[in-house]
């Protein structure tokens, strides 16, 4: 089992700044892919952006070039830098891992880009 806990969520103007963070912890020596992925109301949830457990990134078109994923410790710890927020950015993001051929998601934290 893997146990997620995301942090960094708020409420930024139109071109501000947030980092997300998300923790892992149980059992955690068996991460290999770590994600980041967001659902707005009335949409499905989509992918923002994924480490592979060969450390390639990708991100999705829409945030590519103003967000960041980065991980630390064996990805027991998982990051988001978001830069140049936009209203269409508004979202609950989760964090998803990957660990011993189960999923596992955090329970969301909410981005709000709004003046």
């Amino acid at each position: 089992q893997v146990q997620l806990v995301e942090s960094g969520g708020g409420l930024v103007q139109p071109g501000g700044s947030l980092r997300l963070s998300c923790a892992a912890s149980g059992s955690i020596f068996s991460i290999s892919t770590v994600a980041w992925y967001r659902q707005a109301p009335g949409n499905q949830r989509e992918l923002v952006a994924r480490i592979s457990s060969g450390g390639i990134t990708n991100y999705a078109d829409s945030v590519k070039g103003r967000f960041t994923i980065s991980s630390v410790n064996a990805k027991t710890t998982v990051y988001l830098q978001m830069n140049s927020l936009q209203p269409e950015d508004t979202a609950v993001y989760y964090c998803r891992v990957t660990a011993g051929g189960y999923l596992y998601w955090g329970q969301g934290t909410q981005v709000t880009v709004s003046s």
